[in-house]
């Protein structure tokens, strides 16, 4: 499932609006925020092929800049290169999923597992994310919801008070919006966790980091599994 990156009117409008952030000294890092933050949010979606030209040409900026920005993205796992087919947003595998989980449980739940206290502010970063989740579920806009689902679980991982875990589950989360863009029904994906969201948030809210632990355990047990049967399809 590979295509070419089409220069609609929407996506020109985009992008001119991202120009509008850059400025003659804008550096790749900066490029890529912005082309990060456009793929999370399914501008380009998985199996895309980049164009150079186009990219360039509509954001004002050098080749060299540019390229740049796919070898930082590239080595995130937003993008791949192939040989003589050019620069697309990485389609990721079943492999991939398992994998992405498997680090999770390790930096989210270890997040947890050492707390002694849940601080009050990073309970209340989690919280807004609960209240942002439900009220874009209240109005039908299920891909707000899987981003305020994205800020919940970068708020967890803040809880570790590591710079480095931060970061890494930062990356994390992108790679796994990009399983998301994939799936046809993103309300089947989100639906189910907006309870568990809540519980978990209580129980931070409450203080009881061991029980939110065990709990987040269950939840990417039950979000692996449910994850890979919606995907297989979608992504064949």
């Amino acid at each position: 499932m590979f295509y070419d990156l089409v220069v609609t009117e929407e996506w020109g409008a985009r992008l001119a609006g991202d120009r509008a952030l850059l400025d003659r000294g804008s550096t790749a890092e900066r490029v890529a925020d912005i082309l990060r933050q456009r793929i999370t949010e399914g501008v380009f979606l998985p199996g895309t092929r980049l164009s150079e030209e186009s990219l360039r040409e509509a954001l004002g900026i050098s080749r060299n800049t540019l390229r740049e920005a796919f070898r930082l993205l590239a080595h995130e796992g937003l993008l791949e290169h192939q040989l003589n087919r050019g620069v697309f947003v990485r389609l990721l595998s079943t492999a991939d999923i398992r994998d992405l989980y498997a680090i999770r449980r390790i930096l989210e739940c270890g997040a947890l597992r050492n707390l002694s206290t849940v601080p009050a502010e990073a309970a209340a970063e989690a919280g807004a994310a609960i209240e942002a989740a439900e009220t874009a579920a209240a109005r039908g806009d299920w891909g707000a919801v899987g981003t305020a689902n994205m800020r919940f679980h970068q708020a967890i991982a803040d809880l570790s008070g590591s710079r480095r875990v931060a970061e890494t589950v930062r990356g994390l989360l992108a790679e796994l919006r990009l399983v998301f863009l994939v799936v046809a029904d993103p309300r089947q994906l989100h639906e189910p966790y907006l309870a568990g969201n809540r519980a978990l948030y209580e129980l931070l809210a409450a203080g009881d980091a061991r029980a939110a632990e065990e709990a987040l355990q269950r939840y990417f047990d039950d979000a692996e599994a449910q994850l890979l049967a919606a995907y297989a399809p979608a992504a064949g």
